[in-house]
């Protein structure tokens, strides 16, 4: 199996270094999903979409190509996104509408999908779920930390699903990575390095301005929301992830996604302990809020997580995670697992300061007890698997809807989303304040170090 390339169901299924097979029984299997959804699908399950942006219209999309879903009616503040929705619907005669209070009183909708700014999603989700709406709201969760708590507490009082929008954790790549981890492969967990890079202009989200955009195309006193107000600004309406006041910069746009990817795979349902960051704005000086260079060190227990976000370098999306019995590397594509034997497998140049004799018995006594074990571990190979895809957000929509329909639980839900995005804030308060962070358990704050 070694640098092939499979499908989903044989990656799920592949055998790995050694010859030891891992069960892959317990991970999602999109496949079987689709068919288990397009089989119970007599009625189709209902939603209403809620902003319809470059997210929101790649999540519609997504969505109604799925079995047995429909999409009721569409909302957003921006009126050319009125038509975007009828288009991408295929239905020009598709509801929509700039007040999404409209969806939640529509009681033919069973759920929502939001793809709104980081600053909208609490009062989004909490007024969905209050409305008795099952809800897939994008990551990063929270705006801060009081809208992630008031998130999960609604969602505790409601019984409501809530689904958060990192695909990571969807993913069959990170499935495999999370199985193999903990089958005990890579021993003692010692640390987690993740890496991403963009060098462009839209990796920057410096994204062109629709033509009409005006205060007559665009409700900009309801989009501001509790911000202070301020004149219409349609390079803030559109690039928004560069200020703080409505977005999380690199920290909510991509950090989230390695850290709930981290969090998935090595079986952490927790925020940090401590967070030190280095950040600045290096590359984007267009007056934005949030640095395009952002580092941060986390502690989780006792392990470190690193991640380096840079919008200024292309660099490949990949973890790192190092335990005691080797490195196991986790790419868009693939992953790959080699070994190290953890033992010294030739006698210790140490030795090299003893007098002859003592260093001739030394070395004849260190090849009589070790040899064997040095001998096994050259029968250990790599393991590399490469899959299709990797950010996974038909199977992560999938996920939601069968919860919808069947009130199995989800697997990115909004204890999770909360801890994720905490993770998040840290890294922003750490760099906004200059100093390392720490989680606060009992008052549910971030404190200095």
């Amino acid at each position: 199996m070694n640098n092939s390339t499979v499908s989903r169901r044989e990656f799920l299924q592949a055998s790995a270094v050694a010859g030891t097979f891992l069960a892959a029984s317990s991970l999602m299997d999109p496949e079987a999903a689709e068919a288990e959804m397009a089989a119970g699908a007599a009625e189709p399950v209902k939603f209403g979409m809620i902003g319809i942006g470059m997210q929101g219209s790649g999540l519609m999309t997504n969505a109604l190509e799925l079995p047995g879903i429909k999409c009721i009616g569409a909302a957003d503040l921006y009126d050319g996104r009125h038509t975007l929705a009828k288009e991408i619907a295929n239905d020009p005669n598709l509801f929509t509408t700039r007040h999404y209070e409209q969806l939640l009183e529509n009681k033919d909708i069973q759920c929502i999908v939001a793809a709104v700014p980081d600053h909208w999603h609490k009062q989004v989700v909490v007024d969905a779920v209050s409305a008795g709406k099952d809800i897939y709201c994008e990551k990063p969760m929270s705006h801060s930390v009081a809208d992630g708590l008031a998130m999960v507490a609604a969602g505790k009082k409601t019984g409501q699903i809530i689904q958060i929008g990192s695909q990571r954790v969807s993913s069959i790549i990170c499935a495999k990575a999370k199985e193999m981890i903990a089958s005990g492969m890579l021993g003692d967990l010692m640390m987690v390095e993740g890496t991403m890079g963009r060098n462009d202009p839209n990796g920057a989200w410096e994204y062109p301005l629709p033509t009409d955009l005006s205060p007559q195309t665009v409700d900009w006193d309801k989009w501001q929301g509790t911000v202070p107000k301020r004149d219409f600004d349609g390079k803030i309406f559109a690039r928004w992830r560069c200020w703080k006041e409505y977005g999380t910069g690199v920290a909510g746009d991509l950090i989230v996604h390695l850290i709930s990817g981290m969090m998935f795979m090595v079986g952490i349902n927790e925020p940090p302990k401590r967070a030190s960051t280095f950040a600045n704005i290096l590359r984007w000086k267009d007056g934005r809020n949030m640095p395009d260079v952002h580092l941060t060190l986390f502690e989780y227990g006792q392990i470190p997580i690193y991640i380096r976000l840079n919008l200024g370098t292309e660099t490949p999306e990949v973890y790192r995670i190092m335990g005691s019995k080797g490195i196991l590397e986790v790419t868009e594509f693939g992953l790959r697992f080699d070994p190290q034997p953890g033992i010294d497998v030739s006698p210790s140049y140490y030795s090299g300061g003893f007098p002859k004799a003592m260093r001739e018995e030394y070395v004849k006594q260190w090849h009589a007890e070790n040899d064997a074990a040095v001998e096994k571990t050259m029968t250990a190979a790599s393991t590399v698997l490469r899959a299709p895809d990797y950010d996974d957000v038909k199977p992560h929509l999938l996920n939601f809807f069968n919860a919808v329909r069947t009130r199995k639980p989800v697997v990115e839900d909004v204890v999770f989303g909360h801890h994720a995005a905490l993770a998040c804030h840290m890294a922003n308060e750490s760099y906004f304040r200059h100093s390392a962070v720490v989680w606060d358990e009992k008052t549910n704050t971030i404190k200095n170090a």
